[in-house]
């Protein structure tokens, strides 16, 4: 099949492209390594963020439900493979979960900007790119995001779901159509609170650090505070 793009970029009903990547599992030859399964490829801006932490524990927590429907989990950044590592043991200290899925490496962005993941204002963090991607190797639905908003990781699990059911009974799904056995709930890890921008000094940090003792704000770590949304 010749690859449709648009500005060299896959749209929906292309192939995804053949592309060899190390991960936190190893080296993975994509989308072969998941021929047959549907998978799904999701970035992230940066490791140890505070944002991005969040959906890491929520993907992780619906991986078992992603599993029960024949779904994979590979996520993507523009990081080291050391920084994913190390940022896989932060979680799974702080939070308690273990994340299960590979992390892609894509420490020159290599991938990334084959698939439109960069900003228009140049930079290298990846914006919250989401690729739906069935056994064949085909992309069904893209979805992209802001650095600024997490991503519902329900709304991506009913996505694929009603991909499946639509392929299956060849049928249409219409607006707001759920399913039934998930509950749609806020983060696990910080519930509907809010997370406060990094400290990009050592002053800043410091301020938060105190505002923190203060019980002012909550904080996991210096680059990880949040506090209640003021109504």
């Amino acid at each position: 099949m010749e690859e449709e793009k648009n500005n060299g970029i896959p749209r929906i009903g292309s192939r995804f492209p053949e592309v060899e990547v190390h991960t936190t599992h190893g080296k993975i030859k994509l989308p072969d390594y998941y021929k047959g399964k549907w998978f799904i490829l999701f970035s992230h801006p940066a490791d140890f963020t505070p944002v991005c932490t969040t959906e890491f524990v929520e993907f992780a927590r619906m991986y078992p439900k992603f599993k029960e429907i024949g779904v994979e989990l590979i996520g993507l950044s523009i990081d080291q493979v050391y920084s994913h590592i190390k940022w896989v043991e932060w979680i799974k200290e702080k939070a308690k979960i273990e994340i299960p899925f590979p992390i892609i490496a894509d420490d020159l962005g290599k991938l990334a900007s084959m698939l439109g993941m960069l900003p228009v204002n140049g930079g290298t963090n990846t914006v919250r790119a989401v690729f739906v991607v069935d056994p064949e190797g085909i992309i069904r639905a893209i979805l992209y995001y802001p650095k600024e908003v997490g991503r519902n990781i329900t709304e991506i699990y009913r996505l694929v779901y009603a991909l499946q059911v639509s392929d299956k009974e060849k049928v249409a799904l219409p607006a707001n159509w759920y399913v039934d056995k998930l509950e749609w709930k806020s983060s696990s890890l910080i519930g509907n609170k809010v997370i406060i921008p990094p400290a990009s000094t050592i002053e800043k940090m410091k301020e938060i650090e105190e505002k923190a003792k203060k019980k002012e704000i909550e904080m996991l770590d210096w680059w990880f505070a949040y506090k209640e949304l003021k109504k």
